[in-house]
């Protein structure tokens, strides 16, 4: 997915990226130039890479990404629900 994002719209603007969350790419949202990330499947990249539990995950996560503000451009992060 990511390469995807990278081929459609890389070359127009600038896109901001998550480190170590492309599997839990799910989208890319073109009006407001954001790529989409499912929040379920981040927690599922942290469980299986890092070996953390699940209420550990979505701690981190909370902490560090989900209410992060990285500028204009900083990700959706959408619970879908999967």
């Amino acid at each position: 997915m990511k390469e995807s994002i990278i081929e459609l719209y890389g070359d127009t603007d600038d896109i901001l990226l998550a480190d170590g969350l492309d599997d839990a790419i799910i989208g890319f949202e073109p009006n407001m130039w954001k790529v989409v990330y499912s929040r379920s499947k981040c927690m599922n990249v942290l469980i299986e890479r890092d070996g953390m539990d699940g209420e550990e995950a979505l701690e981190f996560l909370e902490y560090n990404t989900f209410n992060a503000y990285f500028g204009e451009k900083t990700p959706i992060w959408v619970d879908d629900f999967q």
